[in-house]
């Protein structure tokens, strides 16, 4: 027991420090290349003018580099890779129980992560290049439909890694047990990726992702440990310590954004969690994913709403603004008062959907 809270505490530590380590050199660059917007949101979504979000980004706001998801993904790479080199050098128990990669329960989502930080890393560094892309609302970069085909294709391939590889055609229901689904699987995972994709959204005032994030990679850290996953537990916890460096630089006034290059890889890794933490692992990791997600598909949906309301009822809104956050800050809020209401309820919600996920 002591060596397995060892073996999820440490690596976060470690992944902490490495990114507060390696924020300077890379603040350095996105500084010295001018890598942010170069044009606030001009459009929104349904091609219609943005003028209140446009009110909300100003000069400031532009001039705020992206790519700040570089220093997730890296602190939790490099983490992963030291253990490993460590473990693999010294052949000793005590570091090669320290190892949290493996086969079965971390090289999937630290694949994903990486991947998906990757793809994020080239749309960020598009949009960077010139003035809003076709639409205005992205900001130059690959466009909305790209970008999901890109994130349904990975997320087809874990499905099929899954179905195919580790022989997974259920979901856990409590008191049900094992709820079989059969070929249906594949697009329910799909679906399930591009839904929490979705709610990379949130990624729009200063500590609001990286709040948010961390406690939901918490929860299921929690959820993996009980289930005596302590690899994916470690993961999970190093993904947690990453975000908490990301977050020291990111609160107001942020020194970067997260955006696609930090996003993008992380809600994907966010949906393969949930599924080995399901009936792979003997829980529920997927049924409590969106009351433990719930800021992130409560963002998604407000916009989706927002989009099909103007389109249905001849323009009418019914937010001033979305994603939802944007409007609470058109009403009035503080930026630093919703992001943490938004870490509250966050907290709750990671709370609430570990403690279903334990009992269930």
């Amino acid at each position: 027991m002591i060596i397995d809270i060892v073996k999820v505490f440490l690596p976060s530590v470690t992944a902490f420090a490495i990114g507060i380590a390696i924020t300077p050199f890379i603040t350095h660059h996105l500084y010295k290349y001018k890598l942010w917007k170069k044009q606030s949101v001009q459009k929104t979504i349904d091609g219609r003018e943005a003028t209140i979000s446009a009110s909300l980004h100003n000069d400031e706001v532009k001039k705020t580099p992206r790519m700040g998801g570089l220093v997730v993904w890296w602190s939790v790479a490099f983490t992963a890779l030291i253990f490993w080199l460590v473990s693999y050098i010294t052949k000793t128990e005590i570091f090669t129980n320290l190892d949290f990669l493996s086969r079965n329960q971390t090289w999937l989502p630290l694949a994903t992560l990486i991947l998906g930080g990757i793809v994020g890393f080239v749309d960020d560094f598009l949009g960077t290049q010139g003035g809003a892309g076709k639409g205005g609302y992205i900001g130059g970069g690959l466009s909305l439909k790209k970008r999901l085909l890109i994130v349904g294709l990975m997320g087809l391939f874990c499905a099929c890694w899954f179905y195919f590889k580790l022989d997974i055609n259920t979901i856990g229901l409590p008191i049900i047990g094992d709820f079989y689904l059969g070929l249906f699987f594949i697009p329910l995972f799909i679906i399930v990726v591009i839904g929490i994709y979705s709610g990379g959204v949130i990624d729009g005032i200063d500590g609001l992702s990286g709040g948010i994030l961390g406690s939901i990679f918490a929860a299921y850290a929690g959820i993996a440990f009980y289930q005596n996953q302590i690899d994916l537990a470690a993961f999970c916890a190093v993904v947690v310590g990453a975000i908490l460096a990301f977050l020291w630089f990111n609160i107001p006034p942020a020194r970067f954004f997260m955006s696609e290059t930090g996003t993008m890889g992380l809600t994907i890794t966010l949906a393969v969690v949930a599924f080995m933490t399901d009936s792979l692992g003997g829980g529920y990791g997927v049924i409590v994913l969106p009351i433990i997600a719930l800021p992130l598909i409560i963002t998604s949906l407000s916009s989706l709403i927002q989009v099909t309301s103007k389109r249905l009822r001849n323009g009418k809104k019914v937010f001033m603004v979305a994603p939802i956050h944007h409007h609470f800050q058109a009403i009035g809020w503080p930026a630093y008062k919703v992001t943490m209401r938004f870490w509250i309820i966050g907290v709750i919600c990671a709370l609430l959907g570990m403690t279903l996920a334990l009992i269930g």
